[in-house]
């Protein structure tokens, strides 16, 4: 697996993307012009599946990855069920609300496939990454340096081996 660099390079969070814009272009239509809190409801969802996969990631740390991927992918399902009223007050067509569905089941696939494998994996995240260590002959020196200053002495350059 390819290390991600920032959460834009996790595909999960590519499709969560594309969620949130059909969700955004379904609700535009007349069908829902009434409807405010569906539409809200609806769009708010959406947002917080790509939202918690943003923050999570951003956090450093897979515990917290891994929790807001668990709330992302609680947002999922709550986009699907919204859709399932929406579907039932005739405000979509068999065709998007098996297109939007299907793309919400895949990105919530996505994320416990991706929370599984976090769950498995040695690394805990960024946050907890250690600087790496210098050399014996490194810190010798930088101390030597430091008490030789200390006493008022010159340090001179000591040639490395």
């Amino acid at each position: 697996m390819n290390k991600a660099e920032s959460f834009e390079d996790l595909i999960v969070w590519q499709k969560a993307r594309e969620l949130v814009k059909k969700v955004y272009e379904l609700t535009k239509g007349k069908e829902f012009s009434k409807d405010f809190s569906l539409v809200d409801q609806l769009r708010r969802a959406a947002v917080s599946v790509l939202s918690n996969i943003t923050e999570g990631f951003e956090r450093g740390s897979n515990v917290e990855f891994i929790q807001f991927l668990y709330m992302a992918k609680g947002s999922c399902g709550e986009v699907r069920a919204q859709l399932y009223v929406a579907r039932d007050q005739g405000y979509v067509n068999a065709e998007d609300f098996d297109s939007i569905r299907g793309l919400a089941r895949q990105v919530g696939g996505m994320l416990g496939n991706f929370i599984e494998y976090l769950k498995g994996s040695e690394l805990k995240g960024v946050k907890f990454k250690t600087p790496p260590r210098k050399s014996w002959m490194e810190e010798s020196r930088e101390i030597l340096n430091r008490l030789m200053k200390e006493q008022g002495i010159k340090p001179r350059e000591i040639p490395n081996p």
